[in-house]
């Protein structure tokens, strides 16, 4: 350490002076000179604590040296702070007020060899612990150099250690408030410019309280104020198909119709969320008209259709992707369209019944979760006789769909069976020119980011939802 008091006292007035212009947000030239700073009082404060046992044993005050000595020297605390970080680094100062680090007791080394991260930890460590009482603390992204498995235990048991003092923590990482329960969370969301100058704020203040679980929360800390919870993975096709229907929402995955139900009512029913607005879509699955319409009030859309595959498998879509390919390959598109339609029948003739019998697995599941009895009726005892005809059920199944196939109603059958679970949508695609469905699928969405009556087109599918989503 070469800085002197003098230096020292020198370059905080610069940091301090720059710090208060705007440019000092994404701008900083003093990098090095906040980490010799943040190192001269780690080193001064060790030697602080030094002086004041050595002054207390020169008095003959052993009752104060063993009072002092109890307050650990910042160092040891860092080592502890380290080690319960999974850093396995021991950090020791030599003569000539030398920092050193070691790795797992290996040999000793300067600290300017630590790693980007090793650095970052030690430095946020040293500026936390050697701060003034009752000090504002601001961390600007701790993330940005440290895995969160590591910068979250660091701040939440610097959090603890000096909780004389205020954090403001600024961070990408949505889990860190999650870490933290007590820690009240600002979502900024924008600014608005006024030339080179920011004039306005645009941030919630967000309550992570006991009203929601914390997959919601977290949910919540890294969306817009409009969510949209639909069924499916990250990975499925409903997200990016309703991302470009929606792109005014934060769409969200999630495992089942149930956890999307449970998301959009844990929201609208969250009395600190108002500034929140939650939308749903779960799989048609066959529902009643009931049940749909009691879903929506709820915040809860039906796929007009099967399942998403539909969507993306809509006559409107397959007419105009084909007319596409003609353009690029010269094919035919009333051909193709023809040969893509025959295909895709031929492909599920030998699957009726089963795509049947999936159909009526959905519709009696549905008939018999309407038919349990309520509160009111086990009060009062009342009977329940629930009677299905399946063979009969199957049959009409069978029947319904060996009609559409024989009068080609590719877009009946296509809406009302999963014909994903036949080769059905590998033939339409292969038909219209396409390696394969994942490349037809990839041409959809590209058809809807350059086509906007498309997009509408599968946009009215969902009645209302659009607008209910630009009115919220």
């Amino acid at each position: 350490m070469t800085m002197s008091a003098h230096d020292k006292k020198s370059t905080e007035n610069s940091i301090s002076s720059v710090d208060t212009t705007p440019q000092s947000r994404w701008m900083d030239n003093y990098s090095a000179q906040r980490a010799s700073v943040a190192i001269y009082d780690l080193i001064d404060a060790e030697n602080v604590r030094a002086r004041g046992i050595a002054d207390a044993v020169d008095a003959n005050n052993i009752d104060l040296a063993r009072q002092l000595s109890k307050h650990d020297a910042p160092i040891k605390v860092i080592n502890e702070l380290l080690k319960l970080s999974n850093i396995p680094i021991e950090i020791s100062v030599r003569e000539s007020e030398q920092v050193m680090a070691s790795r797992n007791g290996g040999p000793q080394y300067s600290i300017a060899e630590l790693s980007d991260g090793e650095r970052n930890a030690l430095l946020i460590a040293a500026n936390v612990l050697t701060a003034k009482p009752e000090t504002i603390l601001f961390i600007d992204e701790p993330e940005r150099h440290l895995h969160r498995s590591i910068i979250s235990p660091l701040l939440t048991i610097l959090f603890s250690r000096r909780d004389d003092c205020a954090f403001v923590v600024s961070t990408h990482d949505v889990m860190l408030p999650l870490d933290n329960p007590d820690a009240r969370t600002l979502l900024v969301r924008g600014c608005t410019y006024q030339h080179s100058q920011v004039v306005d704020w645009d941030a919630d203040l967000v309550t992570t309280d006991t009203e929601i679980d914390e997959q919601l929360k977290q949910d919540i800390l890294g969306s817009r104020r409009k969510l949209l919870f639909v069924e499916g993975t990250e990975q499925s096709l409903d997200k990016p198909l309703y991302s470009l229907l929606f792109p005014q929402v934060s769409v969200i995955p999630k495992a089942s119709c149930r956890d999307v139900e449970h998301s959009v009512s844990s929201i609208r029913d969250a009395q600190s969320l108002h500034r929140l607005h939650a939308f749903g879509i779960v799989d048609n699955d066959r529902r009643t008209e009931a049940n749909i319409n009691e879903l929506k009030d709820k915040g809860v859309y039906a796929v007009p259709v099967y399942a998403v595959e539909s969507l993306y498998y809509h006559d409107d879509v397959l007419q105009r992707l084909a007319a596409r390919q003609q353009t690029l390959t010269g094919a035919d598109a009333v051909q193709s369209l023809e040969l893509a339609k025959s295909s895709a029948i031929d492909a599920i003739l030998p699957h009726i019944k089963r795509l049947s019998e999936r159909v009526v697995e959905a519709s009696i599941r549905q008939d018999l979760m309407s038919k349990l009895p309520k509160r009111a009726d086990i009060a009062h005892a009342q009977p329940l006789n629930v009677t299905i005809d399946v063979p009969a059920v199957v049959a009409a199944e069978v029947s319904r769909l060996t009609e559409a196939c024989k009068a080609a109603d590719l877009t009946a059958v296509i809406a009302r069976y999963p014909v994903r679970e036949t080769p059905a949508l590998d033939r339409i695609a292969t038909s219209l020119g396409f390696q394969g469905r994942s490349q037809y699928e990839s041409a959809v969405r590209r058809l809807l980011m350059d086509d906007g009556a498309a997009l509408a087109v599968l946009q009215n599918l969902f009645a209302t939802l659009k607008d209910d989503i630009d009115a919220s």
